[in-house]
């Protein structure tokens, strides 16, 4: 484009209480370089986008230039303003999401409240918000 960068995404991850994983006498697998915990078992890949860098010939820059038009070493991280954590290559920036979503709650007598200060969810109960609820499912 005309010097917009072009944004393209992949998707979802699932957590599980280990409260609620299958018990039986199976091993767990590792499958593509996740390591599973005692607490949760990991489902997929998290949500991340990936910005071109765009490069031009002659250009030796270090630095990459996030969408809102800041500049970025090479190898730095930061996190955004929506709750994103990104790391700038050589030839692309990559985000993804810090926010776990909960999914897995009683939606009848609890509700989620988005933190965005911590960029996460509580989820309390409904006639007192002040009593947290019990959460066994999540997504990232």
């Amino acid at each position: 484009g005309e010097g917009s960068a072009k944004r393209s995404s992949l998707l979802l991850c699932s957590f599980r209480s280990g409260a609620n994983a299958d018990r039986g006498g199976d091993k767990n697998v590792l499958l593509g370089g996740f390591v599973i915990f005692a607490t949760f078992v990991t489902l997929c890949n998290a949500s991340c986008s990936f910005i071109p860098n765009e490069r031009f010939p002659g250009d030796s820059t270090r630095e990459c230039t996030d969408l809102k038009g800041n500049k970025h070493p090479i190898n730095s991280k930061w996190k955004t303003d929506n709750c994103e954590r990104c790391t700038c290559y050589k030839t692309e920036i990559i985000c993804c999401t810090l926010i776990a979503t909960p999914v897995g709650y009683d939606k009848k007598k609890c509700q989620r409240i988005f933190k965005k200060e911590d960029c996460k969810y509580i989820v309390v109960e409904k006639k007192n918000p002040k009593k947290t609820c019990p959460i066994d499912q999540w997504i990232l």
